[in-house]
């Protein structure tokens, strides 16, 4: 591969600087966007309180967004590429705070299962989006590093919710759950200013040519293929199908402990709302380290080779979720989550795999495919676990997660036999 992708020294420092300004940008944008999206998993005991109403029933209120997240992945990862990836993005980001603030004002369950689940659809525009423009500034050696730092930060987005939501509880005691949805949009869209400036579709824009990487790929023009072509193509491969289950199952594990293990610690050891939050926080910051760890892992040691590392990430997960429910010092459970965020959260590696089968022209639409998967799994998670927990208590809830990733474990040895076709 050629050192400079086909650049001249020159070329190749400004395409450096604008791929990393893109990559930043993105990424501190997207620090922020869970303001918009986990706030309601932090204050879901207090609205249970306010409504008269139950945790578990608002859990089927949680997987509102979920479902339309989903679906909205589906569609919105090929839209962008449509109608422009920038403009598509921002729309997102403003719509969702709007959303957000509106429901702080509701009094039906309903009306916020409604629009909560519009919220969903706002908060599907971005990511893929953002993924398949990275894979455009990045070459596949490095793309394990760009997507996991990029992931990292939507890690460190949920520990940025968890402080922002306590740090609004704290500020504003007598808006209850309302003062969740209010402040923390402020800093989600004030992001959007450094994203306008800095976030650029592609080489072009900044006067540049595509980079070279060696390999030929018939799909960098597909747009006289009509606007379901990728989908065609792209489902027509065993593989892709094979990690849409991964995904799935990756979604389970993350949204599962991320919407209960908060209510798990006020419920189960007798944490206060805000002692619940705090010692939640160590699953996202482990989530964090291994978006970030995890695809670098994969590009620097294993050279490109993705599934090693899911082998490793299963059956580690699969131990700890099986031990979990017998914890019962708060301390030793928290550093418990920190090891299951680690070893749980392998959607990073995911979206490597993406850039790999989809290449620059199609990436967004893997990602938006795969993403679709992930909130599939998060969806039903949120829709069932809060009964699984009235039935038959919370350990069914950690001992199912634990079994599903043993599922992922054989999906994955699975696939990394299988190969696909060049698109």
């Amino acid at each position: 591969m050629n050192k400079t992708l086909g650049y001249t020294p020159a070329e190749y420092k400004k395409f450096k600087k604008h791929a990393w300004l893109m990559l930043l940008s993105f990424s501190l944008t997207y620090l922020f966007f869970y303001n918009g999206r986990q706030n309601i998993n932090l204050v879901m005991t207090q609205m249970a309180d306010d409504f008269g109403t139950t945790t578990a029933a608002l859990g089927v209120v949680s997987s509102a967004l979920f479902w339309c997240y989903a679906f909205g992945q589906l569609i919105n990862g090929r839209l962008g590429a449509y109608f422009g990836y920038k403009r598509f993005m921002m729309v997102g980001v403003v719509a969702s705070a709007v959303v957000n603030v509106i429901i702080s004002f509701q009094h039906s369950i309903p009306v916020i299962a409604v629009l909560w689940g519009l919220n969903g659809f706002f908060q599907s525009m971005v990511w893929a989006n953002g993924l398949g423009v990275l894979n455009k500034w990045w070459h596949k050696s490095q793309r394990g590093f760009a997507s996991g730092l990029a992931t990292a930060f939507s890690g460190a987005a949920q520990v940025v919710t968890y402080l922002t939501i306590l740090l609004c509880l704290e500020l504003n005691p007598e808006w209850g759950w309302c003062s969740a949805f209010r402040y923390p949009m402020i800093p989600m869209v004030l992001m959007l200013i450094a994203f306008y400036f800095f976030f650029k579709n592609s080489p072009e824009e900044v006067g540049l040519a595509p980079f070279a990487d060696g390999e030929t790929n018939p799909s960098d023009d597909i747009s006289n293929k009509g606007y379901f072509y990728p989908y065609k193509v792209l489902f027509s491969e065993p593989k892709v199908w094979v990690f849409c289950l991964i995904s799935a199952i990756a979604g389970v594990g993350r949204y599962g402990l991320l919407t209960w293990v908060p209510t798990y610690f006020i419920e189960e050891l007798g944490l206060s709302i805000k002692d619940g939050i705090f010692s939640s926080i160590l699953l996202p910051t482990g989530q964090a380290c291994a978006m970030f760890v995890f695809p670098f892992i994969t590009d620097k040691l294993l050279k490109g080779r993705r599934e090693p590392m899911l082998i490793i990430a299963s059956v580690v997960t699969f131990c700890g979720m099986v031990c979990f429910p017998y914890i019962r010092s708060q301390q030793t459970a928290s550093l418990m989550l920190f090891v299951l965020g680690v070893f749980a959260m392998v959607t990073g590696v995911i979206w490597a795999i993406a850039g790999d089968i989809g290449g620059r022209a199609l990436s967004s639409t893997v990602v938006g495919i795969f993403d679709w998967a992930v909130y599939m799994g998060a969806a039903v998670q949120a829709l069932v676990f809060g009964f699984v927990k009235d039935t038959f208590g919370w350990s069914a809830i950690f001992v199912t997660i634990g079994a599903l990733y043993v599922i992922m474990l054989v999906l994955t040895l699975i696939a990394r036999r299988m190969k696909t076709r060049r698109v």
